[in-house]
């Protein structure tokens, strides 16, 4: 968020740099424009990013009561486990997953869905896997099964826990932050002159605009892994992406639970071995708590045969007729491991994968960017990492108003607009203007709103000093 510098100067960075002043006051205007406006949404973005990237370990924490367990010795079979859970929550909510302990001294999480939770949350029944003693439950959110503690601020990052409105906020943010990285790069580029640091001291405005563009400058590349990796889960935008994504062929490979015809017969006198194997999971009574994780076991197995080597792994049983057991490994680490298997119950085979390895580079660098954005991809170094991102780019913030109620106009002061900069510009630079803002307007709607509404404010703002 800058404001104009005088035309002598304007002038002199233009010859330097080659290009027209106005070009240059035009990306001013529109960089403070755009930071004055979006900036508070950035800010919150920023912080509630940085508390949700600093908690894994304050949730170890504050659930070691059920993330723990105290007895040693050999594990139980899931089977044992699953009944355990199921005594302990009775018959009404429906098995949905298990994620066995991964670890000596940690617990099994069986997981259960029922009638009132949100969407992707789940009931989870922590279980001993040597005592079979249940040490507690916890809802647990999301593909990464966080709990309440994070899954708290993993709604207040990405909707202000206001619900699917709030998510227009996250969006904006993301839609908005590149553009005004961008923009800030090129003006630092544009104004850069040597001893501009030693100047600054004793010179408080000369001191908040060198910091202000110098840590925007350092972080500038941070902040477009934030805003791209945050765009590609957000609604609208997200939606573009995928779209996009669709027609390049860059769609990440996911394994099918659907069944094909029976498994040919397999060396047993022209019998069809499925005629033999046990009974689909679906037939199963799901009242029938003794039986009801019986085939846990053995589907853990099939999987372990068929390639899933990852400790952390969640087991899927099937739904409905025709759908096979899943078994997908949720370690987001690195090295990643995020293999997934389907494992027909009629012969204990793989019947459906998708391995990591064998992914598009593209979905690959998805993956890794997601998770490198939730502070998760290499520990507690991403975590230190995504933490100064989100505190510097706070500081850019509070920095860029301080720089705006420094400089901003008198009272009564003809204003300076976004509009008097653009028709400054020649005929071509102007149509290259507006077709920029008409395409990242279609791909980023939110943005393209934004952008409209700032030059409805823009122009009235105008009109109404030329009629004072």
């Amino acid at each position: 968020m800058t404001a104009h510098a005088d035309t002598t100067t304007r002038a002199a960075s233009g010859r330097a740099t080659g290009l027209s002043p106005d070009i240059k006051a035009f990306v001013a205007r529109l960089h403070f424009y755009a930071g004055l406006l979006v900036g508070p949404f950035i800010l919150i973005a920023a912080l509630t990013g940085t508390l949700y990237v600093l908690t894994p370990q304050i949730e170890n924490r504050l659930y070691r009561e059920q993330l723990t367990a105290p007895a040693q010795g050999e594990a139980q079979p899931l089977s044992a486990q699953i009944v355990a859970a199921r005594g302990h929550i009775g018959e009404g909510p429906r098995l949905f997953a298990v994620r066995p302990a991964t670890a000596p001294g940690l617990t099994t999480r069986v997981m259960f869905t029922q009638p009132g939770l949100g969407e992707s949350e789940s009931r989870a029944v922590f279980v001993d896997p040597v005592s079979l003693a249940i040490r507690g439950e916890l809802v647990a959110y999301g593909t990464t099964g966080i709990l309440p503690f994070r899954t708290t601020l993993d709604y207040l990052h990405r909707n202000l826990l206001l619900g699917e409105p709030g998510r227009l906020y996250s969006e904006l943010a993301a839609s908005w932050l590149w553009a005004v990285a961008l923009g800030g790069v090129v003006l630092w580029i544009w104004r850069r002159k040597p001893g501009a640091g030693r100047r600054a001291k004793g010179n408080p405005a000369l001191w908040t605009r060198h910091w202000h563009g110098l840590i925007g400058l350092v972080l500038s590349l941070g902040l477009l892994f934030v805003s791209v990796t945050g765009l590609t889960w957000s609604r609208h935008a997200g939606d573009r992406i995928d779209a996009l994504r669709a027609q390049l062929g860059w769609v990440t490979p996911s394994a099918s639970v659907a069944l094909g015809a029976a498994p040919a017969a397999a060396g047993h006198g022209g019998h069809d071995h499925a005629d033999h194997a046990p009974a689909p999971a679906a037939a199963v009574p799901v009242a029938a708590s003794a039986t009801e994780g019986a085939r846990f076991d053995a589907v853990l197995a099939a999987a372990r045969k068929g390639g899933i080597d990852a400790p952390h792994v969640e087991i899927r049983a099937p739904r409905g007729e025709g759908q096979g057991w899943l078994v997908r490994e949720y370690d987001r680490s690195w090295p990643t491991q995020v293999d997934t298997v389907v494992i027909d119950p009629r012969d204990m085979l793989v019947a459906s994968r998708a391995d990591f390895e064998t992914f598009p580079l593209i979905a690959k660098l998805i993956r890794w960017g997601i998770d490198g954005h939730m502070g998760i991809l290499f520990g507690l170094p991403n975590q230190l990492l995504m933490a100064a991102l989100g505190l510097g780019l706070a500081t850019v913030v509070v920095l860029g108003y301080r720089i705006w109620w420094r400089q901003r106009p008198a009272a009564g002061a003809f204003p300076q607009t976004l509009a008097q900069a653009w028709l400054r510009l020649g005929p071509v630079a102007r149509s290259v203007a507006v077709l920029l803002a008409c395409g990242l307007g279609w791909s980023l709607p939110l943005l393209g709103i934004s952008l409209a509404a700032f030059v409805l404010v823009d122009l009235l703002r105008w009109r109404l000093a030329l009629a004072a």
